[in-house]
């Protein structure tokens, strides 16, 4: 882990990599190189509303004091380079990313919104948390090898990047588009760092709910192994397959379907249809997990209106590694609607209102209900809904173009988790440096 400051770890990475290259090759490697720093205001503010069972999370170091809420306010930077490739048959570059959280407001008795990284000991909120991580890369025609620091992008693992800082991993990742319309994607993942810590970890599943998912105790994996191809038939079809496998946890496929019929002007109707299919990975777990989910949106002009249907079956809930992702259509800002046994549906709508010349500004809502959550002993008793709205603003020009602003709200309730009311406000605003 490097303690050194933002600027000067990405720099003195970018540098060095570039340095130890051959003279000759400087040309396109600094030529195209690219570098922007991203400022992220974060405010978030979890509200726990239920009283009694389940309590909500504990206050360390106060043994039976519990938080009413969890709130915190931090300030994001966010350094990107991405080098050119050296001539050649096979070209060398580098990626470097620098990351640092600062806390602008936080308490022992309110932390938990994972913007800032918690002291284990004090329960305390760190002033400052941070890191640097290189990225070497390899380019053969339209091939790309990538080895180091990486934000995977796939249905069987994609990063998370909905806090202050993203999580990234550590590992290597095969990249082809070297045959029309078809991508392919491979390689192996080793450590995790959270977008809340500045440690790179082994990884563990998320079992987290009513899942039902039980592993051994205290067991990690530092081995998530991922091969996935994506097939653009046409300007309308899209067809896609995936396998991820966390060592001794799961083994997971994952296909998904995407269409989008034109039907008249500025009218469409997209479908998305996912399937997924999880089994353990030895002894070590007990996933066994079935998973299916349709999104239809029909769009017309700046509306659109969306509905979808999840279905969880199996002797476990759906499974992925923890605090990634879920490639899932009801994955929505505080729940993913995937318990065992558990049926949902959402319902949702969007404007964007460019239609009616206020480009930039937009709109989202939504409302999901889920039930048959096998609860207690087998009892499908088990319900929860949550509703979301997000309105967001990036202005268009003047001395604050590009800077963007949005205000995220949720409400969830269940009758076995945590009843939760929710509210983010962000603002950032990413400058390109060269």
């Amino acid at each position: 882990m490097s303690k050194a400051p933002l600027a000067h770890a990405v720099a003195l990475a970018a540098v060095g990599v570039s340095l130890s290259l051959p003279n000759i090759a400087h040309a396109d490697f600094i030529k195209d190189s690219k570098a922007s720093l991203e400022l992220r205001n974060f405010y978030m503010n979890r509200d726990y509303r239920q009283d009694g069972s389940p309590n909500p999370p504990g206050v360390t170091g106060k043994p039976g004091e519990f938080r009413s809420k969890s709130e915190e306010w931090a300030q994001g930077f966010l350094l990107r380079y991405e080098s050119g490739y050296t001539d050649g048959t096979v070209g060398v570059g580098v990626d470097a990313l620098g990351t640092l959280g600062v806390k602008l407001d936080s308490g022992r008795g309110r932390t938990g919104t994972q913007l800032l990284q918690v002291d284990r000991e004090t329960g305390r909120a760190q002033d400052s948390y941070g890191d640097a991580g290189v990225t070497a890369k390899l380019k053969a025609s339209k091939t790309i090898l990538k080895v180091g620091t990486l934000a995977p992008k796939l249905p069987v693992l994609q990063a998370n990047d909905s806090r202050l800082l993203p999580q990234v991993f550590q590992g290597g990742q095969l990249s082809s588009l070297d045959i029309d319309n078809l991508t392919l994607d491979a390689g192996q993942l080793k450590r995790v760092n959270y977008r809340d810590s500045s440690d790179y970890e082994e990884m563990v599943i998320n079992g987290g709910g009513r899942r039902g998912i039980v592993t051994t105790a205290g067991l990690t994996s530092d081995e998530f192994n991922f091969a996935s191809g994506s097939y653009k038939w046409n300007d309308q079809l899209t067809t896609a397959y995936s396998y991820g496998n966390l060592d001794e946890f799961y083994k997971q496929h994952i296909v998904n379907l995407t269409h989008v019929l034109p039907l008249a002007d500025k009218q469409s109707l997209k479908s998305d249809i996912r399937y997924a299919r999880s089994t353990d990975d030895g002894s070590h777990s007990n996933v066994d997990n079935k998973a299916f989910g349709a999104m239809f949106t029909y769009s017309l002009g700046g509306h659109a209106f969306g509905a979808g249907y999840q279905r969880m079956s199996g002797d476990t809930g759906f499974a992925y590694v923890n605090v990634t992702d879920p490639f899932l259509v009801n994955y929505v800002q505080i729940g993913d609607f995937a318990a065992k046994d558990e049926k949902s549906w959402q319902l949702r709508y969007d404007y964007n209102f460019a239609a009616i010349g206020i480009p930039g500004l937009t709109f989202m809502t939504r409302y999901l209900n889920g039930d048959d959550v096998d609860r207690v002993g087998g009892a499908n008793d088990g319900k929860e809904w949550e509703r979301n709205m997000d309105i967001g603003y990036i202005v268009q020009d003047g001395p604050l173009k590009n800077v963007g602003v949005k205000w995220r709200n949720a409400t969830a309730r269940s009758n076995f988790g945590n009843d939760l009311d929710e509210n983010r406000l962000i603002v950032s605003y990413t400058v390109g440096l060269w």
